[in-house]
């Protein structure tokens, strides 16, 4: 009967400790939408961690809007503890290094992209974990293009109205040909259209244009830059957990996030067909305007990356070099 006790205390005590293993985090993420590709992915990695792990860690994904955190503020929020795991769009607040593979005009192309983003990892890693952050990796929308209520067949006709953009170096390429820029949150997005407060945005068909497209009768397909969103980590968060654990949580990112990026890259050709289905005008860039458009925003490149200081420069250098720009 001892014996049986004693066996008895000892199972309960290994099944505390398992218990107290076990790591259970809340998650976020920008996107307040379900059905979007990039809510889809961190679903999926939550599924896989946990089943990977065998329940010893569980993610909680939270849309956007349902937590007190402002899109703007996602990063610091992880870095501070208030989320463990989330995917960051609006990053570059914080993380403003990370600009330099948004610049428009700079990478145009998958295979630039994927050089680019390769060259400048190290310095994004080091950079996030500055914020108490761990970048465990990304997915990338498709390019941003250009949405109007205007009719649009070159960039010269963005002269004189009214762009939405998500960036400041977004803005400075609607500047660069007459138009004006302005930042506003998604939400006031189709409001803005109805009254005449904006006339066009930048987005994908995949991306923005998913929702607000009966409001967006022309798109012109001139790709600006591409917009990417980070997958990142608690820094404490992240070393509580197990060595094991911590490798099955980067080996399901690495897989999770370049899927993403190819659900979006495919849902953008369905979007696009739906929308010229449901009568959007489609046009496509017009020759000469990729040459205009490098030449007159080179030299943003430059200014941009000397007016925030050598480390900046140095990463501009090495995005560029790498390319072959």
């Amino acid at each position: 009967m001892l014996k049986l006790n004693a066996l008895g205390a000892i199972a309960l005590v290994v099944a505390s400790a398992t218990a107290a293993q076990a790591e259970e985090w809340t998650a976020y993420t920008y996107s307040s939408v379900s059905t979007t590709a990039a809510v889809k992915g961190m679903n999926r990695i939550a599924e896989r961690v946990a089943e990977e792990t065998a329940g010893d860690l569980t993610i909680q994904l939270h849309l956007g809007k349902t937590l007190q955190i402002a899109s703007s503020d996602i990063t610091q929020a992880v870095g501070d503890g208030v989320v463990d795991f989330a995917a960051d769009f609006f990053f570059s607040g914080n993380v403003p290094l990370a600009r330099v593979l948004n610049l428009p005009m700079l990478i145009e192309n998958d295979e630039e992209w994927a050089k680019a983003y390769a060259a400048m990892e190290p310095a994004l890693v080091e950079a996030f974990a500055a914020q108490d952050v761990v970048l465990l990796g990304h997915y990338r929308y498709p390019e941003q293009t250009i949405f109007t209520t205007f009719e649009i067949d070159s960039l010269d006709d963005l002269e004189g109205h009214k762009i939405r953009v998500t960036s400041p170096e977004q803005g400075r390429f609607i500047e660069e040909f007459g138009g004006a820029a302005i930042t506003l949150a998604g939400s006031e997005v189709p409001t803005s259209l109805e009254r005449g407060v904006i006339e066009g945005v930048l987005t994908a068909s995949a991306g923005g244009a998913k929702n607000w497209h009966e409001f967006l009768p022309h798109n012109y397909r001139f790709a600006v830059n591409y917009g990417n969103s980070m997958i990142i980590a608690n820094a404490d968060a992240f070393d509580a957990l197990s060595a094991d654990t911590q490798a099955k949580l980067r080996a399901i990112v690495a897989e999770e996030g370049p899927a993403t990026t190819a659900a979006f890259t495919e849902d953008e050709g369905v979007q696009m067909t739906s929308q010229a289905a449901a009568g959007m005008t489609i046009v496509n860039a017009a020759a000469g305007d990729a040459e205009a458009a490098r030449v007159k925003l080179a030299p943003f490149w430059e200014a941009w990356a000397k007016e925030n200081g050598p480390e900046y420069e140095a990463a501009l250098q090495t995005v560029r070099n790498v390319i072959g720009k």
